[in-house]
Order: C-alpha cells, then structure tokens, then sequence
C-alpha cells in the first residue's frame, strides 16, 4: 500500500494552453484556425488569402486577402497579437507600417472596448481565436508562402520549356526598367539619372528611400563641383554629423569625423533644410557591411571617380560593334577576350573600391577591424548590374536588343546569382512549391528577375486564392 498509495489534489481551475505568438502565426498560416470567422462587431470575416509571412518589421502577414459580409476581396495585411489591447499597447495605431493592415487577430479580449485604427483613422476589423479548439499535434515547418495553382503545371514542363518561360518574363523586365530609366533620362540627363539608381541600388530595399533622397538634394553636378568635400556633404545632409561631440567616437576614427566637419560646417547652414531626419535610416536587420554609413562612402568614392566609372561604363555598354557574320547555326558570334574584359570593367571599378577609414569600419562609431573588407560586394555590384546598368544601357542605346542571341542578353543571362531574398523565396514557393529543380531555375539573376515578374504580374494581382488567375492554364498551353 505504501508503494502505490498517493495523494492527489485537482487543480481548482484548468486553463488551456496559450500557444507564443510565433506559435500562433504558424498555426494560423497553416489553417489550423480554419478560414471563416465572425469578426467582434458580428461581421462575416472570410479569409481568401492568408498572404506571405513577414518575417521583418510589420505585421504579421503581407499581400492577404479577407472578404466581409461576401464582398469583392480586400487585400492587405493581417496582424496577430496575445491581446486585443496589443494594437494600441504596441503602437500599431500610430506606426506606418501597419497602414495597410485589414485584420487584426487575437486570443484574449480586454475589459474595456476600443476601436482598432490605422494612423489615417481608418477602422481594422477584429477576429478572436480560441486556442483550446487546436489540436495538440504541430507541425513546425510551415512553408513561407503557399505553393500556387500553377506549380502542376510548371512541374510537368521540361527544364528548356520553364527556362523559356522565365526568360521571356526577364526580357520584359529588363524592357520595362530600360523604359523607365530612358523616361528619367529625358528628364534629368544620363549622369544625373545614372547616379540617382546607382544611388538608390546601394541603399537597398531597407534604405532605398533616404539615398534616393539624397541623391536628388544633392545632385552630381553640385558635388562634383565641390569634390573635395563631397563626402562631408554627403554624410551631412545625411544627418550622420549631427553629433558635435567627439568624445563619442573611437579614438581611431575622431581624425576622420573632425575631417567631416570641417568640410560640412561652411555648407551646414546653407543646407541644413535639406538634412534627412534620423527616422529615415533602418539600421536593424541590416548586415554591418551593409551599414548605410558604408554604403554612402562608396557613393561619394563614385562620385570622385565618377569619370573613371563613365569611361568604363561607356567601354562596357558598346554592344553594336561591328559583328563576325553569323554561324552556319544563326548564331551571333560570342565576345572576344578582350570584349569580355571590356564587360567586366564597371564590376571591377565597383569591386574594387577602396577608403582609408571604412575598409575597416562598420560605422563611425565602431571599433576598427582587424581584418580589411570590401566596401561593396559581389552579391551587391550583381544587383546594381542587374537593376541600373544592364537597363541604363539599353536605355541609353535605341538599338540594343534584349532578345536571345543578341550579345546584351547572352551577358545579362550568364549574371549568376548572387543571393536570395524573402520576396524571391515566396515567389519560388508560389510557382514551384517542393519541385527538385527549384533552385537550379534560380542560378542566374536573369532568371530571378523573371521569377520575380512572373509574381508581381500574376499572384500580386490576385485575390482569389489562384481560383481566378490565367497564369497555370497559360502555362499548360505554354510553346
């Protein structure tokens, strides 16, 4: 008796589990929740999308689409919170970001009633899951996205014929950004145009918005007419020199800030309206190599060697030489060697790139590394290839062709792929899914970029699930 005797006592109040947020997320991506729901107003919520999962700043959940009361599709994003409160405890209410937020879900309601608005007022519905009705059972690998309609049909094509598909898709982005830098070229003229994207590409997609800024305040004729102190200008008007206390730097970089404000201090009340405000600048999720600070001493670094760049980029993008006759096969004869090297010549110039102080600094602030580093790197100067100079060139020559077997495209199709992003694995979960030959589709950039319109044209535009897209019956006819 005395081995087997125990006291028991009941616990007086059970409470189901409450999964973490990130728990939630998953089991919400997966549909473990179901897609139908009735909103805290008695609203009929259905969820026609679940969107793509954001794994950066922002809500939860990005391009989703729900209907209300059986009405045409709202697209937009949908966050997911502990408490019903969370939206106005975490600032939802007031964060940019959030704007375009057209569900808010949560698992426990709060005493008191409030309404849940965006920062322009605007009314975000409501919709209160219950936990305790999931099943214990829980897969953690939940994919990014989910795989579309269209991956039947892309599985069953050979290799040549998806490779066909996502060069013609290539081909039209490339046209597309071409047309777009020719109308800027119109506008602003070729070099201006040329540094504004050059510009714009070194911010990426985190900062992308203040370097474009930065270039337009501070256009290339004007720091080329102050080259001497188109780096304090630059880190200025940037807003990095609003600390006029050197005490706050690392000895082995106050030469080099004091060097700064004594080329910006004669400039600084001229243009102090033009300064960018701090909030402008993402920092977090941005790889210390890729630190904006960096990235904005590689511009002013261009902007001294701008006729060094030119001339290469002039010597590079000559695709009408005199051609060789064809071959018995049609065929346009390949580049020579010293064509070849002629090609290669923006990428080394950007490669290349040196500065005193940040091939061995992350910041201003930072410690000196004992190891020397690039200031722009492969995977980025194959992005300002892909994005600014292939397009400026064709913008820039009427007769350059982008179709297969012209020399432009033989070059731009043999870019390899440097890295991936977010926005390329969500397209490639879409349009593959588990398909073995997914990531041989993505080794070259001429092939992400199709990928990448193939998205924005065709599950970008679609509110229904994949139930109305023409993309998968395009392909099963696709020749």
């Amino acid at each position: 008796m005395r081995d087997t005797t125990r006291v028991h006592e009941r616990a007086l109040f059970v409470s189901p589990r409450i999964p973490s947020e990130l728990e939630l997320q998953a089991r919400w991506f997966a549909g473990d929740f179901g897609k139908h729901f009735v909103s805290t107003t008695g609203d009929k919520i259905d969820i026609v999308q679940f969107g793509v999962w954001n794994r950066e700043a922002g809500p939860d959940f990005r391009d989703a689409a729900i209907r209300i009361n059986g009405s045409e599709p709202i697209r937009g994003c949908i966050e997911i919170d502990l408490l019903a409160r969370s939206w106005e405890t975490h600032g939802h209410a007031t964060n940019p970001a959030f704007e375009a937020t057209v569900l808010h879900v949560f698992v426990e309601r709060t005493d008191r009633e409030f309404f849940t608005r965006t920062e322009s007022n605007r009314n975000v519905p409501q919709v209160c899951i219950d936990p305790s009705a999931l099943p214990e059972v829980f897969n953690a690998n939940v994919p990014l996205a989910r795989p579309g309609r269209c991956q039947a049909p892309l599985r069953d094509l050979p290799e040549e014929r998806v490779c066909s598909v996502l060069d013609a898709s290539a081909q039209f982005r490339l046209r597309q950004k071409a047309n777009r830098i020719r109308t800027k070229i119109d506008v602003h003229g070729r070099d201006e145009t040329l540094f504004q994207e050059i510009g714009s590409a070194l911010g990426y997609k985190e900062n992308k918005l203040p370097f474009t800024l930065l270039a337009q305040r501070l256009p290339l004729r004007l720091l080329r007419e102050n080259v001497e102190n188109c780096e304090a200008l630059l880190f200025g008007v940037a807003g990095f020199l609003e600390t006029p206390d050197l005490d706050v730097y690392k000895k082995s970089a106050r030469g080099y800030v004091r060097q700064l404000w004594d080329g910006w201090w004669p400039h600084r009340d001229d243009l102090r309206r033009l300064i960018l405000p701090v909030k402008s600048w993402r920092a977090s999720g941005t790889r210390p190599l890729n630190h904006p600070q960096r990235r904005l001493a590689a511009l002013a670094i261009l902007v001294r060697e701008w006729s060094v760049f030119r001339r290469s980029m002039d010597s590079a993008g000559q695709f009408r030489l005199p051609s060789p006759q064809p071959s018995p096969t049609g065929r346009v004869a390949p580049f020579s060697r010293r064509e070849k090297a002629r090609m290669r010549a923006p990428h080394n110039f950007l490669t290349e790139l040196e500065h005193p102080f940040w091939n061995f600094h992350y910041t201003l602030t930072s410690q000196a590394s004992p190891k020397k580093m690039a200031l722009i790197g492969d995977s980025r100067v194959a992005d300002i290839l892909a994005n600014v100079l292939f397009p400026f060139w064709v913008a820039h020559d009427a007769e350059a062709s982008t179709a297969p077997g012209t020399r432009l495209w033989t070059e731009y199709a043999k870019l390899p792929a440097q890295l991936s992003n977010r926005r390329l694995e969500t397209a490639a979960t879409r349009l593959f899914g588990n398909d073995p030959r997914r990531k041989q589709f993505l080794r070259t950039v001429a092939h992400q970029q199709g990928l990448l319109q193939i998205y924005e044209d065709f599950c970008m535009q679609d509110n229904s699930d994949c139930a109305q897209c023409p993309f998968p019956e395009q392909m099963a006819k696709w020749v």
